[in-house]
């Protein structure tokens, strides 16, 4: 491990300060990471604790999970490298039991102390000497203003809704999936229509069957729906250990040709069949869907064409009346404390990042987490905020042609993925890990493969 002595910072003159934004997972990740390096680190959270999305609030504005939110990928594929989830903790934890994990990572490391809660970052603007002065709103209503050396960005991707745009109006109750908490009572016995085939949607559509008598589900593009289990063990842990020994291209069709042997045609769901393999888009992962559909409480519909007062207008020229509309159709990159002429990533179909991290004209500035695995986001955060680490400590050094060496990683994704916004992030995990450890490899840093949940193959031991 290379001393962690900053001696020499890269960019600035002295040593780093480090500003972060956001203590969901990544920004905890970067915060720790900054304290094993020795450096000086600010952790600015709007909320009242750690957790960012797993943070379950009902209050106005933050983006959280819903009531009875569990994670879609397994425990042993989502924890830290160097923090196991408790033994106790299921196959796929709730959100509660994330947010503990969360609050004990935070506790553990020694990162609760670095953080300023219910302070919201107003504006993130260069200052001179390639700098960053932030200004900050506490919550008392004060404005403050700071200078960093150095800002890591880690806001999340998933609390910007992004609404469905159709003509005409819809009369009854609508609300984007940002906001669904829980079935309120009001909806028993009601028509209600879901918009989306995303993890989301696929959601509150089996939430809202438990308590109503019709609920739709429109989509507008065919889906995967991928099982939490598979031969008796979750899904993501039993395709990590076949990719050891199956190259994905044998990997990808068997697993298309297990899943309709399993689960049957898509087809005699009611449901329109992708031409294409799963994992060139991000897959769903739902283990209750299809089974709700063949019992009949949830009907697949197509992709709607308008809104017509109390119902919708399907493209197959169809019409249902509906009481309320959930839109499940995800969420804008956004950055609100930033200048939209200086980043605005809003509409890009690839965001232009080196190692999804790293700006080719703001060299001190790093985005912890904004990218989508076909897995979870914090462990390879984790290694982000690693290596963001060492470029500030001069261990590492990012390319000489920044722009170059971006256009080539975006010109060469792991995956064909399906050209769109919902992808413009999308990256495979085991992929998106090895090229992270290989960069951390050049200064020094050698870890081993990723742990998988069995003790004693963790990088630097457990929680008390």
């Amino acid at each position: 491990m290379p001393d962690p002595t900053p001696l020499r910072p890269e960019f600035t003159d002295g040593p780093p300060r480090l500003a972060v934004i956001g203590a969901g997972p990544s920004g905890l990740a970067m915060a720790k990471n900054a304290l094993e390096a020795g450096i000086d680190v600010t952790v600015f959270e709007q909320n009242h604790a750690v957790g960012g999305n797993w943070l379950f609030s009902e209050a106005p504005g933050h983006s959280s999970v819903y009531e009875n939110t569990h994670i879609i990928s397994s425990k042993t594929q989502s924890e830290y490298e160097d923090f196991p989830m408790p033994a106790d903790y299921p196959d796929y934890p709730d959100h509660r039991q994330l947010q503990a994990y969360f609050e004990a990572y935070a506790r553990h490391f020694g990162v609760l102390e670095t953080i300023r809660f219910r302070h919201r970052v107003q504006r993130a603007e260069p200052a001179p000497g390639k700098r960053w002065r932030l200004r900050v709103e506490t919550a008392d209503g004060l404005v403050l203003e700071e200078t960093f050396t150095h800002l890591a960005v880690a806001n999340g991707h998933h609390w910007d809704a992004k609404h469905p745009e159709y003509p005409g109006e819809f009369t009854g109750e609508y609300l984007h999936s940002r906001e669904f908490r829980r079935v309120p009572e009001r909806w028993r016995g009601k028509r209600v229509l879901i918009i989306g085939a995303g993890n989301s949607a696929c959601d509150v559509a089996v939430e809202v069957s438990r308590v109503t008598r019709d609920v739709a589900l429109s989509l507008r593009s065919p889906q995967w729906f991928i099982p939490k289990y598979l031969l008796g063990q979750p899904t993501d842990a039993l395709a990590a250990r076949s990719a050891t020994w199956i190259p994905a291209f044998i990997g990808r069709p068997l697993l298309q040709r297990l899943l309709t042997r399993l689960q049957g045609p898509l087809r005699d769901y009611g449901l329109p069949e992708p031409d294409w393999a799963p994992y060139e888009a991000h897959p769903t992962v739902n283990q209750d869907l299809l089974p709700l559909i063949r019992h009949g409480r949830i009907r697949p519909r197509p992709a709607v064409e308008r809104w017509d007062g109390d119902g919708v207008v399907f493209i197959d020229g169809a019409r249902e009346p509906f009481d309320v509309v959930v839109a499940a159709t995800g969420f804008w990159i956004s950055f609100p404390f930033f200048d939209k002429r200086l980043i605005d990533f809003k509409t890009a179909r690839k965001v232009p990042l080196f190692r999804r991290m790293l700006h080719p004209d703001l060299p001190t500035l790093y985005f912890i987490g904004l990218f989508q695995p076909l897995g979870c986001i914090w462990p390879l955060a984790d290694y982000q905020a690693m290596l963001a680490c060492q470029e500030m400590l001069g261990n590492w050094r990012r390319p000489k042609d920044l722009r170059a060496a971006i256009d080539k990683e975006l010109a060469n994704p792991h995956y064909d993925f399906r050209d769109s916004l919902r992808h413009s992030t999308e990256v495979d995990y085991a992929q998106f890990r090895a090229e992270l450890l290989a960069e951390l490899k050049t200064c020094g840093i050698r870890i081993g493969p990723p742990p998988m949940g069995r003790p004693g193959r963790y990088r630097t031991g457990v929680h008390a």
